[in-house]
């Protein structure tokens, strides 16, 4: 049975459950998880979108009252935009004390053409947006991206969540190799400049 929700722990009760929307992504990041592994904690991550909305409530009911709900997968969840919105919705209207966190790559405007933060204003809590590097050339050697001018966009994604009113925070991912040195600090400034808190992820080598 393929993954929708699925938590770190494979705790019924665990504080955070995970929703893992969609295996497709507009980057290919050299570190991520899914180059290594197929699953976290034993749950098959890989799926082809081909599932409901009463499919992702079945998955997340036989888990006991979450206090948060994060949108993080083997893939990007914006690109699932319209299931995201109605699970966010559900999540509002039965679970209102649930915190919603979405961890994305920030390019949900550039591959929309609209303002989606603006769209999920008063669904969605929390952002954690990947930053991954201080500049555009690091940022495409690492993440691959798949549409242009990705690294501002990223940032200009990050500015529209910030002024959506939503708890923002600009991730870098650092230690996953020897050769590209992410220069942390200089990212925590660029996060600042955008509103943002700043995240430095150590690498974690097989993941969970």
């Amino acid at each position: 049975m393929y993954t929708l929700v699925y938590s770190i722990n494979n705790e019924k009760s665990p504080e955070v459950v995970y929703v893992n929307l969609t295996n497709s992504c507009t980057n290919s990041c050299i570190f991520c998880l899914r180059e290594q592994k197929d699953d976290v904690c034993g749950a098959e991550m890989w799926h082809d979108d081909n599932y409901s909305l009463e499919d992702i409530i079945e998955q997340f009911q036989k888990f006991d009252r979450p206090r948060e709900v994060v949108f993080c997968g083997y893939g990007e969840p914006f690109l699932r935009r319209e299931m995201m919105k109605e699970f966010c919705k559900y999540l509002r209207k039965n679970y209102p004390y649930i915190k919603i966190r979405v961890n994305t790559n920030g390019h949900a405007n550039a591959i929309y053409k609209t303002n989606v933060a603006e769209e999920f204003k008063g669904l969605i809590d929390a952002v954690s947006v990947s930053l991954n590097a201080s500049n555009e050339e690091q940022y495409d050697e690492i993440c691959k991206p798949k549409i242009k001018n990705a690294y501002e966009e990223v940032q200009k994604f990050i500015k529209a969540c910030v002024d959506a009113g939503m708890d923002v925070s600009a991730s870098v991912v650092t230690g996953f190799d020897k050769i590209h040195i992410v220069d942390a600090d200089a990212c925590e400034k660029i996060a600042t400049s955008l509103g943002a808190k700043f995240r430095n992820r150590e690498f974690i080598t097989n993941g969970y």
